[in-house]
């Protein structure tokens, strides 16, 4: 079954032991599956060293948390990248490779990296090392998309004083400093911005607000779409009460202090935050780049080591299994399981059975007991299967 190129990929990795083939085992599988349910394709693990029981079983549980936290960090670097090219998806799936290759043919030809992850070492080791890795890649991420935020934010915000209304935008390029009571040891100016709506009762009523404001001393500075800008002058002794009574009449105060090249500066300022945001937006969608295909294959690295521990526990030795990666849609999903279920239930013993109509059945005290045996755990929400079988999904 070949996948259309925009439909969405779902993936299915199984394992099974080759005493269950007379046949060339992937070409078994993909009949199991059926053509129109999904592509049968090889996933190698490689013969790791084994270890104790006791040692296996806690390596199932500590992949089984690191594969969560594997799932978490690639669903964050989807979201970046999500958020960095506003959500075009064609744009974000030009950034997924791994490996310079597009996710899926990376996976449809995944190789265990053996001069990173050494097969030979024990499989703590491993298990750390991905971990630490993807804590590494996950750490950097974030790192820079914070960068990147904080960047843009900044940027939001000079571009608002730019653009925004007189209760917002800078008044640098607005006032004429000779509008302005400078320097003055009694007297001081202050610009009080109103909803054009209440610029007459401001003029009949900003007087008497407060004693010792200057009379016929408010001047209309500016004026946009909703407000009105005025300066007004008042002895400084009085000012504090003028200013409260005019926040309780709704009329906004604004500071400000005229400083002499003021207006060029702030250009200045936004020429450079706007470079920095330029600069730092490549950077981070360069490194969500980088952190997709770094997570993405730290995951298939975890996924294979998932399957081989959990190999040994259900089938044990001597070690002779075919592993497989199954490529689906989620809508095809439930049937390949289905078939994969009818096929080799049987590898569940008395877990196991059929129902007078031949569907395949599952006895959930045998269960709990042939798993407590082998050593295996199932986690809430998921379902054990008697053999091998694992599903992921990119985001």
């Amino acid at each position: 079954m070949l996948l259309p190129t925009m439909a969405p990929a779902q993936y299915i990795l199984v394992s099974l032991p080759l005493r269950v083939f007379d046949d060339d085992p992937l070409k078994s599988l993909a009949s199991t599956v059926g053509r129109d349910n999904g592509e049968v394709l090889p996933y190698p693990v490689p013969s790791f060293k084994i270890g104790t029981l006791d040692a296996l079983v806690q390596h199932a549980d500590d992949l089984a948390k690191l594969n969560s936290a594997c799932e978490a960090a690639v669903a964050k670097v989807a979201d970046s990248l999500r958020g960095i090219l506003d959500g075009n998806e064609d744009l974000v799936a030009q950034q997924k490779i791994v490996n310079d290759k597009p996710t899926d043919q990376y996976l449809r030809s995944f190789q265990w990296n053996k001069l990173r992850y050494r097969a030979d070492r024990p499989l703590t080791e491993l298990i750390e090392n991905l971990q630490q890795d993807l804590q590494n890649s996950d750490n950097d991420v974030k790192a820079k998309f914070n960068q990147y935020n904080t960047v843009k934010t900044n940027l939001a915000t000079l571009e608002r004083k730019q653009t925004g209304n007189l209760v917002t935008k800078s008044l640098t390029p607005i006032v004429d400093p000779k509008l302005l009571v400078q320097d003055s040891e009694y007297m001081e100016t202050h610009l009080i911005v109103v909803p054009t709506n209440a610029r007459k009762d401001f003029f009949r009523s900003y007087e008497t607000l407060a004693p010792m404001v200057v009379p016929r001393s408010a001047v209309q500075v500016a004026q946009d779409d909703e407000f009105t800008l005025l300066a007004v002058t008042t002895f400084k002794k009085t000012s504090a009460e003028f200013l409260q009574k005019c926040r309780e009449h709704k009329w906004t105060p604004r500071q400000y202090k005229y400083v002499e090249g003021g207006k060029e500066e702030e250009q200045r300022e936004l020429q450079r935050v706007e470079k920095e945001a330029r600069k730092v937006r490549a950077e981070a969608l360069l490194l969500g780049r980088t952190g997709w295909g770094e997570s993405v294959m730290i995951w298939a690295h975890v996924v294979a080591l998932r399957v081989f521990v959990e190999t040994v526990l259900r089938y044990g030795l001597p070690l002779e299994f075919a592993s497989a990666l199954i490529r689906t849609t989620p809508k095809q999903a439930k049937k390949v399981k289905t078939n994969l279920d009818s096929a080799y239930s049987y590898l569940g013993g008395n877990a196991f059975g059929r129902d007078k109509h031949g569907r395949v059945t599952k006895d959930d005290a045998s269960l709990t007991s042939e798993m407590a045996a082998a050593g295996l755990s199932v986690g809430e929400g998921n379902e054990y299967t008697a053999y091998v079988y694992y599903e992921f999904d990119l985001p």
